[in-house]
């Protein structure tokens, strides 16, 4: 799946990040939430999964675009 293909709800401008490549929260045409942040290691998941970090606020800027 290509970024393209995605609707990103959060860094559209807004914030220290703007437009960058920061932790950011993105929806599928499914969906599906994609998180991008910093790779975390706070415990091993399962293979296949990956755990990343985001702060606080890019979760919630995510909730206020989706309107919930």
């Amino acid at each position: 799946m290509a970024r393209e293909e995605l609707t990103r709800l959060t860094g559209n401008g807004n914030g220290e990040c703007g437009k960058d490549d920061c932790p950011n929260l993105y929806r599928t045409a499914s969906g599906s939430i994609i998180v991008q942040g910093d790779v975390s290691d706070a415990f091993r998941p399962p293979q296949g999964e990956g755990l990343v970090e985001i702060p606080e606020n890019v979760l919630r800027e995510a909730i206020r675009a989706l309107g919930w």
